[in-house]
């Protein structure tokens, strides 16, 4: 195993049993909060959610809406507020809103220099993560910053280009690589853990201590991807897993210790964003460019193979959700113009159902439904069926491309393209 830069484990949990950091990975969210990637669990479920069955003929009602800037970072939603990171002209911009009406609360920003090799937009693409009354964002060029999620003041930021030296590039890459930094940080007790990619000085994956932003250990050699990490308990053993650039790595979030590693990826033109999915003790990964995806089951510290293939479930960047047995996600890519909807058997990878020619989406699940926003702007709901594509309605939110993931609270979907942010009324209408 690779060698460790960390403080003392007692400093950073001290005396806390297991459960008491599986706790703490949301230790403040509400029923109806989506305050971080993917939902309070990170795996696009919203448990307190009840959607409305259908909708009306010119769609679900629009509560309200508000300009934004650049980036493809989704909103975040806690405790009444809608936390918004984007870009306007060189400064990137986190912006607290009444998730009520939308009114600002609070405004920051800082010093933005990104240049995008490959796309024109030049926005963050992280979604903010808020904990224990704080607002965390992680800027595309490396910039990491924490605020107070009330008024908006900045308790600390880092560097993290400058600091580990992640803007070296491998190959000839871009130094942000393709597209910016793209992997959410996850916060586990009180560490904010990032896929750093500062590979060079073992800063692979570096947690930073929430309440300073001090360093509490660097871990890995592993490069940064645009998935976000997942956390989970194999086992008995609490961890945090990344599919970082060419490996897909766990390492245990108190002391940075690499528990296993496996390859994912290679080096080229391509990007791995789906963030991975841990189904019991098992694992699954995705990515188009060839990759495909992997269900990988991981005992006593070893991992193999449950099944491998690019014929089933090889998603570009959309993460899949995971349901009753299922994997229900988005086969191909978004740039190729072939790409369906799928339901696979999550253990042999079997192909239950497919919605051909469905365009690419991002997928939330939720009362036994489907939201899918598709990246021409296209709302649809359906049935979380097992046995077929079950469609139940579908509108037209947004013209341009859209490309952010959505959050749903509070019966209200939180939605941006390139110019708005939207809020829109998808849950039961009350009695």
């Amino acid at each position: 195993m690779p060698k460790l830069t960390m403080l003392r484990p007692e400093s950073i949990f001290p005396a806390w049993p297991t459960l008491a950091i599986l706790a703490l990975v949301a230790s403040t969210t509400l029923a109806g909060d989506w305050p971080q990637i993917l939902g309070p669990h990170r795996n696009g479920i919203a448990t307190a959610e009840r959607l409305a069955d259908s909708w009306a003929d010119d769609g679900p009602k629009l509560v309200w809406q508000k300009p934004v800037g650049t980036g493809f970072s989704g909103p975040a939603v806690a405790g009444g507020r809608v936390f918004l990171f984007d870009r306007t002209g060189v400064r990137e911009r986190v912006t607290a809103l009444s998730a009520s009406d939308g009114r600002q609360l609070w405004k920051s920003d800082f010093a933005a220099k990104f240049v995008p090799a490959y796309v024109k937009d030049d926005g963050p693409r992280c979604v903010p993560i808020v904990h224990d009354g704080r607002v965390i964002v992680f800027g595309a060029q490396g910039g990491l910053h924490c605020l107070d999620a009330k008024t908006g003041k900045t308790h600390w930021s880092r560097n993290t280009m400058a600091d580990f030296n992640s803007k070296r590039p491998f190959r000839g890459e871009p130094p942000e690589g393709f597209f910016g930094k793209g992997s959410t940080p996850i916060v586990v007790g009180n560490l904010v853990i990032v896929n750093v990619g500062g590979a060079e000085k073992m800063a692979g994956i570096v947690a930073f201590r929430l309440a300073d932003g001090k360093t509490a250990w660097q871990s890995t050699d592993v490069r940064a991807s645009y998935s976000s990490p997942a956390f989970a308990r194999i086992g008995t053993i609490p961890q945090v897993i990344f599919a970082a650039r060419f490996h897909v790595v766990s390492v245990d979030p108190r002391t940075g210790k690499e528990l296993f590693r496996f390859p994912f990826g290679r080096p080229g033109p391509n990007v791995t964003a789906a963030n991975p999915l841990v189904i019991g003790e098992r694992i699954f990964v995705t990515a188009s460019y060839g990759f495909g995806a992997v269900m990988a089951t991981v005992s006593g510290g070893r991992v193999r193979d449950a099944w491998r293939s690019d014929e089933i479930l090889s998603s570009q960047y959309t993460t899949a959700i995971a349901s009753g047995g299922r994997l229900y996600g988005i086969h191909g890519r978004q740039d190729s113009g072939q790409t369906s909807l799928r339901c696979i058997d999550a253990k042999d990878g079997r192909v239950a159902w497919e919605e051909p020619g469905f365009g690419y989406a991002t997928l939330i699940a939720a009362d036994g439904k489907l939201l899918m926003l598709k990246t021409d702007g296209t709302l649809v709901l359906a049935r979380l069926s097992p046995d077929k594509y079950q469609p139940l309605a579908k509108t037209q939110i947004f013209t341009a491309t859209t490309r952010a993931l959505p959050a749903l609270a509070s019966g209200r979907l939180y939605a941006r393209d390139g110019q708005t942010l939207k809020s829109v009324h998808v849950g039961r209408a009350s009695k």
